[in-house]
């Protein structure tokens, strides 16, 4: 009988959407083999054996973990809204939006052939695939829409933000996940690039405010902490804004 790694076999028998998803359940012990849990993704075992995922993930990526904690933190309400997310990525956050009932998903994002299968096929998801949001023109959507979530990587989202506010209706809500690892400066960043001092992230959500609110003239009306850390075990915070 053929063998084969069980992360392999999870995604081959689409019990997950990808081998990245498989790794995580597996490592948190969240997949059995003959009844038993496995906790080592490499592990051959025969392709016809039996496995069970004792809990999937709700959402396509961690992302939608984080974008939950904003819906449960400031009782947000996108039923029936068009909205946007810039840094779309994998989708996480498009993902969190349609089960909370958004009618239609711009899915902003600057790379190719990233976000899930499942939602470029899903017709509430337009894709914008190479599309860099700093650099949104104010028509660059047919219509205005109403909500939008900003997730990006590498750059400050104070370089982000005004072009999104910009395509975005009058009285649109706005949540952006800070991370301050990509807003503190350089000697603020240690190895690895992790902000452990506390001070440093409380002066960087300070910082990502100050300019929402002076610059853009938004209304803060809460920030939280995100419910999941970053990948190199960063905390990130998630601010939820009103446009004027």
């Amino acid at each position: 009988m053929p063998k084969e790694r069980l992360d392999v076999l999870l995604t081959e028998r689409g019990l997950v959407e990808s081998r990245e998803k498989a790794q995580r359940l597996i490592v948190a012990g969240k997949v059995k083999v003959k009844g038993h849990p496995a906790t080592k993704c490499g592990n051959k075992f025969d392709v016809d054996v039996s496995i069970e995922v004792e809990a999937r993930e709700r959402f396509v990526s961690r992302g939608g973990e984080k974008l939950e904690g904003a819906f449960l933190s400031f009782d947000l309400n996108v039923n029936g809204l068009v909205c946007v997310d810039a840094g779309a990525s994998t989708g996480g956050f498009t993902d969190c939006l349609l089960q909370h009932g958004a009618a239609k998903v711009y899915a902003i994002d600057v790379g190719k052939g990233q976000l899930h299968w499942n939602l470029r096929n899903d017709p509430r998801v337009v894709v914008m695939e190479e599309t860099n949001a700093r650099y949104l023109e104010s028509r660059a959507l047919p219509e205005k829409p109403a909500f939008a979530v900003i997730d990006v990587s590498f750059i400050s989202l104070t370089k982000v933000m005004p072009a999104v506010i910009n395509v975005l209706a009058d009285g649109a809500g706005l949540v952006t996940l800070i991370k301050p690892q990509f807003e503190a400066g350089r000697e603020q960043v240690e190895k690895g690039g992790v902000v452990r001092d506390p001070a440093v992230r409380t002066s960087v959500v300070e910082k990502v405010k100050e300019f929402g609110e002076k610059q853009l003239r938004l209304k803060c009306l809460g920030v939280c902490e995100s419910p999941l850390k970053g990948p190199a075990g960063n905390v990130e915070f998630l601010a939820y804004w009103k446009k004027p």
